[in-house]
């Protein structure tokens, strides 16, 4: 059942942000619904690796993070839906207790898929609730918690969506999330020449400035020097990106990292994870097709090549004689008017660690745990891509994921050094 604010109106009048808050709130949880509504129980229950998780996990998961972070312990007589959840959705909060192992999220047939959606509707009516009655002393540590909680939903949304692709490609079959008549995702831009964009470097200031939410790892805002640099006013193409294959690209041991050579080696890799070649990976572009969330389709060659690993983007970016930017030398590029495609197309690979900004400190509580203890062994992406939800990205987001993930909407902008 969708979520409806309107119960907040009735002892709110004085007080509207409660209301944009309480719509906020419904705005969210329903796009949630929305984005599994294509799918059935089957489709919601079934983990196809260990880095994903099934569509009914994410629904219970976003739920039992307003429940466990928010209601549990700032909501006065706040009645616990079942008990048991705690420690079947919890992901990865180790002061919040248990949890189930997550490679087993798609052994969990029960709760039925009936369940984890009443148990959204208790959570839903139980927060609009608070949001509506919550005293001052209450709201002062609950607020905040609430607005991570959306941003946190906003998230998993992304994530239904590839993790559903990534099972969906597991099918023998390939059938489709929704058909192309019902668009899914905002259709890339038409291409132009890449051109390079100068930039000056010298002492730049980077992170949140302080206005509206932002992650913890966002912050605090700081100077970094940039030496002058060339980046791509654009991203790279599939059609960009064919021709790399067709020069063996995958077949060429001096143009990858070493863990990236191994992980070719190993996966077999030949072409971007959902690409499907006519037989011969050189082929020409025109016989390729693309695995998407609308089934089988032509490969469009002036889309934005995506699903791409870090090792890929790096192989590329050496074959074209360029490099990756480091994700300060992209987050000063964005405010660039001659850049395109900054973001809600794909993820863009920096060659930037995912570390620590100088004075970084986590946020209180259980929440420490939300970012800062992944910053380790895991690279930074930046932009957002058309699987993120409008509005939930700014210029100082910091996307991250260990080098091999190929199953996010992710790709390549190139840059260089200014003197190449």
């Amino acid at each position: 059942m969708p979520v409806n604010p309107s119960s907040v109106h009735a002892d709110s009048r004085a007080e509207p942000w409660r209301e944009t808050l309480a719509a906020r709130y419904a705005q969210v949880r329903n796009h949630t619904l929305a984005l599994a509504a294509p799918l059935s129980a089957e489709d919601q229950c079934v983990q196809s690796m260990p880095d994903a998780s099934p569509a009914k996990w994410h629904l219970a998961h976003t739920s039992w993070f307003f429940e466990a972070v928010v209601l549990a312990p700032h909501a006065a007589d706040y009645q616990v839906f079942d008990s048991r959840f705690f420690h079947l959705f919890n992901s990865y909060y180790e002061a919040l207790g248990s949890r189930h192992p997550r490679p087993q999220r798609g052994l969990l047939t029960r709760p039925s898929l009936a369940e984890v959606r009443a148990y959204r509707e208790h959570v839903d009516a139980t927060v609009l609730r608070f949001i509506a009655q919550a005293r001052d002393e209450a709201w002062q540590a609950a607020g905040p918690l609430i607005e991570l909680g959306l941003n946190h939903e906003q998230q998993h949304q992304e994530l239904i969506l590839t993790d559903i692709l990534h099972l969906l490609s597991c099918n023998p079959l390939l059938p489709a999330y929704q058909s192309a008549e019902t668009p899914v995702l905002r259709l890339a831009a038409g291409t132009a020449a890449l051109n390079w964009i100068e930039m000056q470097g010298g002492t730049v200031d980077v992170g949140h400035a302080g206005e509206g939410f932002a992650f913890d790892n966002e912050t605090p805002r700081h100077p970094v020097l940039l030496a002058p640099y060339r980046i791509a006013d654009r991203l790279v193409t599939c059609g960009e990106y064919a021709q790399f294959i067709a020069d063996g690209g995958y077949e060429r041991p001096a143009l990858w990292l070493s863990d990236g050579w191994a992980a070719v080696q190993a996966g077999g890799w030949k072409a971007p994870v959902y690409w499907i070649a006519p037989g011969d990976p050189r082929a020409a572009i025109a016989h390729w097709q693309v695995f998407g969330l609308h089934g089988v389709r032509p490969l469009d060659p002036a889309a934005p090549v995506s699903q791409l690993s870090f090792y890929e983007a790096a192989a590329y970016a050496e074959w074209a004689g360029a490099r990756l930017p480091t994700e300060f030398e992209w987050e000063a590029a964005a405010g660039v008017p001659e850049m395109t495609q900054m973001t809600g197309h794909v993820w863009q690979w920096t060659r930037s660690s995912y570390d620590p900004y100088p004075g970084f400190r986590p946020l209180s509580g259980a929440v420490s745990e939300y970012n800062g203890k992944f910053m380790v062994g895991q690279l930074v992406l930046r932009g957002g891509s058309s699987a993120t939800p409008p509005g939930h990205t700014r210029p100082s987001y910091r996307n991250f994921f260990p080098p091999s993930a190929r199953w996010q909407f992710s790709g390549v902008r190139l840059a260089k050094d200014a003197s190449c």
